[in-house]
């Protein structure tokens, strides 16, 4: 896709029971700094006022702001893929949106100051650092930041951000399309990541907080701060114990196999290198694992590599 002089936004906006504050959040989106947005919601079947809120909406924004389709009520990584792989969405950026969040005024315009250096054909990706808060928009802390760049030896282990502070350009959402919206993976997000970075292209992550993360009883992904982090290190470790981290893997590499053809020829080699040690003896899976280079942060994350590793647990 060429880049037009103004370039357009698609807000990719999936929503499921989220009547308690997904008003909240269209009306951050509306107040964008940068005003050449239009959004797309795809409801995973909302058995509350969502579909009303929805519609309300549509009405109110000028005709076209807001398009409204129905999920394949798969579960919310289905839905966004499904939403991501619709070609009829055409635009020069595209931004995921959770139905929960608020945005900071800036959000889209520090993502697009980012990706708009970036040629239209090289895959892009923007990121960032989230500000959390309770379910009353009070400030509980922020997320924890990444220093090291991103890439893809990081990204087999660990997603460099949330999904919903992920802004990316035509040449990304080119990659999820080809890789089609019934692919098996973890995350929406996380795939992304693996898929812009396997590819070559460029990854930015903003430690600015640009996205206002709600974090209550139906949402503990991503929660990093005071008793919130001693639970979700909790969660992390009975995963990796239980098998399911190696699992997710296991799906995603099957995954990145059969796009193979669009990673470039170093991360080949990288992803080579880390499936054949994922399922060795010790010694050669523990020197695998180094010679691919894998990585999480911060360190105690990487530690706890360290010990899936030993355990064949990854």
């Amino acid at each position: 896709m060429n880049r037009s002089a103004i370039p357009t936004v698609a807000i990719l906006l999936c929503t499921y029971n989220g009547q308690r504050y997904l008003s909240e959040q269209l009306d951050s989106v509306a107040t964008q700094t940068y005003p050449h947005w239009r959004m797309w919601v795809s409801d995973d079947g909302s058995q509350d006022d969502t579909p009303s809120i929805l519609t309300e909406y549509r009405s109110k924004w000028f005709d076209g702001r807001l398009s409204i389709v129905q999920g394949p009520r798969q579960g919310f990584v289905a839905n966004f893929l499904s939403l991501s792989c619709r070609e009829e969405i055409q635009a020069e950026y595209y931004a995921f949106c959770d139905q929960d969040d608020v945005w900071e005024a800036d959000k889209l315009q520090r993502a697009l100051d980012c990706l708009q250096a970036v040629p239209a054909d090289i895959p892009a990706l923007y990121g960032s650092r989230t500000r959390l808060v309770d379910a009353n928009n009070g400030e509980l802390g922020l997320s924890a930041p990444f220093t090291r760049s991103p890439g893809f030896a990081h990204a087999l282990t660990q997603n460099i951000a949330c999904g919903n502070t992920m802004v990316f350009n035509h040449a990304a959402i080119a990659l999820l399309r080809d890789a089609g919206s019934k692919v098996a993976v973890v995350a929406h997000d996380w795939w992304l990541y693996l898929l812009v970075s396997g590819a070559g292209g460029q990854v930015f992550y903003d430690a600015y907080p640009g996205v206002r993360y709600r974090q209550h009883n139906s949402n503990l992904v991503g929660m990093k701060t005071h008793w919130l982090a001693r639970l979700v290190r909790l969660r992390t470790i009975r995963e990796v114990w239980r098998g399911t981290f190696r699992a997710g893997n296991e799906r995603q590499m099957q995954a990145l196999q059969v796009m193979r053809a669009k990673l470039s020829p170093a991360n080949r080699v990288i992803l080579d290198r880390f499936m054949l040690a994922r399922n060795r003896w010790l010694l050669p899976r523990l020197l695998g694992f180094w010679q691919s280079g894998i990585y999480r942060e911060p360190l105690g994350s990487h530690l706890g590599l360290i010990a899936a590793a030993i355990l064949k647990k990854i």
